[in-house]
């Protein structure tokens, strides 16, 4: 589904990934998991069209994606939640959900989809009159989820969900997770809670200095002695 391979970027004269390949495969969830610095937040970036490449390439159902404007690519079927979740906060939860589904010109496809965020998310139709700067943090995780499944895309790449939330809210985002999963959308995660992400993934790529050093099963990385002592605390 989606293919990384031999990816350089640089940040001027400092070389931010180093020649990275991966794929991800239709139906997965697959975490790349890593210190901060370790590039996960800019292998998805490049990915998303936010970052240029200066080498290599980036198949998305055998199209190039390097050769594809950012804008398009809900279009074709690819989410972005970012890092710190950027709602528009003076906007309300209703406004912003409008904004993840402007390439669909079909209102009423576009309620019978919010009505399925919803649902998932009570407590956005709770506040859907609401201003998005004034939620709390978990609020705006789900807002920034909602607006990226207005989209209704076959992949989302999900960017430290979990950050700066309460272990109650993590578990709950989490959750989120595992039900967009089963609800048949591929899922590409970066988390620095490396429990979390390998407890839910089918596969891991572990990114240090911009360099993918371990890969494999979720399941076979959770017993991996190199990985419990790195990021596991063990």
């Amino acid at each position: 589904m989606l293919e990384v391979k031999d990816l350089v970027v640089n940040y001027g004269a400092v070389e931010a990934l180093k020649g990275i390949s991966f794929t991800i495969e239709k139906g997965e969830i697959v975490t790349l998991i890593g210190a901060n610095g370790a590039g996960k937040t800019t292998t998805m970036h490049t990915i998303s069209g936010l970052v240029r490449a200066k080498s290599g390439s980036i198949t998305y159902n055998g199209e190039d994606l390097l050769k594809i404007r950012p804008s398009k690519l809900i279009e074709k079927g690819i989410a972005h939640v970012p890092e710190g979740r950027h709602v528009f906060p003076e906007m309300t939860v209703d406004e912003n959900l409008d904004m993840g589904a402007y390439s669909c010109k079909d209102k009423k496809a576009v309620e019978a989809i919010r009505d399925d965020v919803f649902e998932k998310f009570p407590r956005l139709r709770e506040r859907r009159r609401q201003l998005a700067g004034t939620l709390s943090g978990g609020e705006q995780q789900m807002l920034a989820v909602g607006r990226a499944l207005m989209g209704q895309p076959s992949i989302i790449l999900m960017d430290e969900p979990s950050m700066g939330l309460s272990p109650i809210l993590v578990e709950e985002v989490f959750s989120i997770i595992e039900e967009i999963h089963k609800a048949g959308i591929t899922v590409m995660l970066n988390e620095q809670n490396a429990r979390m992400a390998l407890a839910i993934a089918d596969r891991a790529y572990v990114l240090e200095t911009g360099k993918i050093t371990i890969s494999g099963k979720a399941s076979d990385l959770m017993q991996d002695e190199r990985i419990r002592k790195a990021y596991l605390g063990q």
